[in-house]
């Protein structure tokens, strides 16, 4: 098989990038290695960035995403007992949305199905060849047949564990990392929504957020430890310790429901330079991985996608290389202010094995300082609703 640009990957990013790709009258070829079933099904983050939107509407997306979608102006922040509103538009005159990430990747699916795309579920065996030719090549086994695609270009969307990254020669790649020694444990609640707005509590028990993902579905998450197993977590201590956490002296209280999923996610940061090799381009999570207290994960990919859905466009419309050439710094500017971020976050509103009660105090000033000062304010608000394309 030959085509223009090679897609490792089925998730949000690979798929958006092919998406972006047919409207500029390039060709690609998707391989994923688990069933559509299961892409369509896998339970992500849900807070879209307004860029992430505006991407999506433009690129002709948006119609479920108006009619579904949560448009939340601000946060809450917790702590002390009372809560405290960032009003994002008030502020930055930018909102958040939230829709799930399996709804996106069905609305990209759709899409994609609906214009005839070549996307091959199920493979097994995924390796790419040759990535620092002019024609590198993505090589597969489908139903017990060896198959070959040749590129012009590999986009390694293929996540962390995924093959493109590692098939970089040793010695190409720095690798920045950070483990944080705390998990969120997160549930999906069949419980009706009792906050306008998302709510990020600090409390000397640890970190709780709450969160929906339609007005009666509420996800929510609690600190736990790295080790934690989900097994010692029985319903009634999860609701137990939520509303320690998050409800307030003012009266504000969770409304519990029947637990549908439950999980424990490990917090981590991950950076990959260069994000390019040759003409093989990583993307998302292949190539940066974010803790989720600043809802970054996706937003984060879908920013690398539009850069590289343009370059490759300027590619082949007027032969010109630049773009390509910029793609990873261009994007590792964007990604090191989102760690920078997401950081902060979770330094703020997590607490860590070996914190004192000096370390609370710093946290608890910060907060103050956050929710009475409006340039700190909008200096949160500024980075959650996204920052701009080109930082």
């Amino acid at each position: 098989m030959r085509t223009q640009v090679g897609i490792v990957g089925a998730g949000p990013a690979g798929l958006l990038l092919s998406h972006l790709l047919h409207l500029a009258g390039i060709g690609s070829v998707i391989v994923e290695s688990r069933s559509r079933a299961h892409v369509e099904a896998r339970i992500r983050a849900g807070v879209l960035e307004q860029g992430t939107v505006d991407t999506l509407v433009e690129s002709g997306l948006g119609e479920r995403l108006a009619r579904e979608g949560l448009v939340h102006r601000g946060i809450h922040l917790s702590f002390g007992g009372a809560r405290h509103a960032i009003d994002f538009e008030q502020l930055t005159g930018h909102s958040v949305t939230i829709y799930g990430q399996h709804e996106v990747v069905k609305d990209l699916l759709d899409a994609r199905t609906r214009a005839g795309a070549d996307i091959v579920f199920e493979v097994e065996e995924t390796s790419v060849y040759d990535l620092d030719s002019e024609r590198p090549v993505i090589r597969y086994r489908k139903d017990g047949q060896d198959q070959e695609i040749v590129c012009d270009f590999i986009a390694g969307c293929d996540g962390y564990h995924g093959v493109c990254r590692p098939s970089i020669p040793p010695g190409v790649l720095r690798i920045f990392e950070r483990t944080y020694t705390f998990a969120w444990l997160g549930i999906l609640a069949d419980a009706p929504a009792t906050s306008d707005e998302l709510v990020y509590a600090n409390h000397e028990r640890g970190f709780a957020l709450y969160s929906m993902r339609s007005p009666e579905l509420t996800r929510l998450y609690l600190q736990c430890r790295a080790d934690e197993d989900i097994a010692d977590w029985p319903d009634e201590r999860i609701w137990d310790e939520l509303h320690r956490r998050l409800e307030t002296d003012a009266g504000w209280r969770v409304a519990e429901g029947p637990i549908l999923q439950r999980g424990i996610t490990p917090l981590r940061s991950v950076v990959v330079e260069p994000m390019r090799y040759g003409r093989l381009y990583l993307a998302g999570d292949a190539a940066h991985i974010v803790p989720p207290t600043g809802a970054k994960g996706l937003n984060l990919a879908v920013a690398d996608v539009r850069v590289l859905a343009k370059a490759l466009a300027s590619f082949y419309r007027a032969g010109r290389t630049a773009l390509l050439d910029a793609y990873s710094a261009t994007c590792l500017e964007r990604t090191w202010r989102v760690q920078r971020f997401s950081w902060w976050m979770t330094a703020m509103l997590h607490r860590f094995d070996a914190s004192t009660e000096f370390d609370r105090q710093i946290q608890l000033a910060e907060l103050s300082y956050v929710t009475s000062s409006r340039a700190a304010a909008r200096s949160l608000a500024e980075n959650y609703v996204g920052l701009p394309l080109s930082v």
